[in-house]
């Protein structure tokens, strides 16, 4: 029913392994993996095609604002992904949801509002309205 598609594998720059604690906000470019636990925003500029990703056992307390995320761990706070936003089985967020494009597997758990916004220079389908008579403006005669 699905075209599913084998998921491209990405790149990873940075590795907070699992005993690794981190205090403080993270602003990366690239792929940053997180299997430990972050407390702080996590950040990376919106047209730079970075991707967050978060294992079973990683947690991030704090925003996440990064055009790619791949969650299958927890986040506590938004999220605000500029392009893609995948959530495992076993992801659980408490915050809203901000993304262009979303999947979801079944078991996600999401603790706050799912917000799409279309991505930065999409374009976006004009609204056909009546024209005068009752006749669309693209009719023709």
């Amino acid at each position: 029913m699905f075209n599913r598609s084998k998921p491209k594998p990405h790149r990873i720059d940075t590795l907070i392994g699992a005993g690794t604690r981190i205090i403080g906000d993270v602003q990366f470019a690239g792929g940053f993996h997180v299997d430990g636990h972050v407390k702080g925003n996590v950040d990376a500029p919106a047209d730079s095609g970075a991707t967050l990703s978060v294992s079973d056992s990683g947690v991030v307390e704090g925003s996440v604002a990064v055009p790619n995320v791949i969650l299958n761990g927890t986040v506590k706070g938004d999220i605000l992904a500029h392009e893609r936003v995948e959530l495992g089985a076993t992801a659980r967020v408490t915050g809203n949801v901000y993304y262009a494009l979303i999947e979801m597997e079944m078991g996600a758990e999401i603790t706050g509002k799912l917000i799409h916004e279309p991505r930065r220079g999409a374009k976006v389908e004009p609204e056909i309205k009546p024209a005068p008579g009752g006749a669309t403006a693209d009719s023709t005669g």
